[in-house]
C-alpha cells in the first residue's frame, strides 16, 4: 500500500517526496478530479492525501469520495501557509459520516 500525495504547491510535493511519497501538483478542479479518479483505480494506492486548498476547490465530491471509498483512505492534509483547523474537519467528516453533532 502506497500514499500519494496531490498537491497545489510544489514545495509540499518536494518535502514529502524526500519522505517517500510520491505526488502531484495541480492547479484547477479538472486536474484534481483526474487525479483523484487515477489514484482511486491503482490498487497500490492506499491513501490519497490532498492539501487544504485543494479540498476547498471540490468540497463536496471529496467528502463524497471519502465516504463512498472503503479501499481507498483520502487524508486533507494542511497547505502551507494555510491556517488548517484539523479539528473542524475532523468534526466535519464524523457529523457527515455518522449524523453525530460533537
Amino acid at each position: 500500500m502506497k500514499f500519494f500525495l496531490i498537491s497545489d504547491n510544489l514545495d509540499s510535493c518536494r518535502g514529502f517526496r524526500l519522505a517517500g511519497i510520491e505526488g502531484v501538483v495541480v492547479s484547477d478542479k479538472e486536474e484534481l478530479m483526474e487525479n483523484i479518479n487515477k489514484c482511486l483505480k491503482d490498487p497500490s494506492i492506499g491513501i490519497i492525501l490532498i492539501t487544504e486548498k485543494l479540498v476547498s476547490l471540490e468540497y463536496e465530491k471529496i467528502y463524497d469520495l471519502k465516504l463512498k471509498h472503503t479501499k481507498t483512505l483520502i487524508v486533507e492534509v494542511p497547505s502551507p501557509g494555510a491556517s488548517f483547523q484539523m479539528t473542524d474537519s475532523i468534526t466535519r467528516y464524523i457529523r457527515e459520516a455518522i449524523g453525530i453533532k460533537i
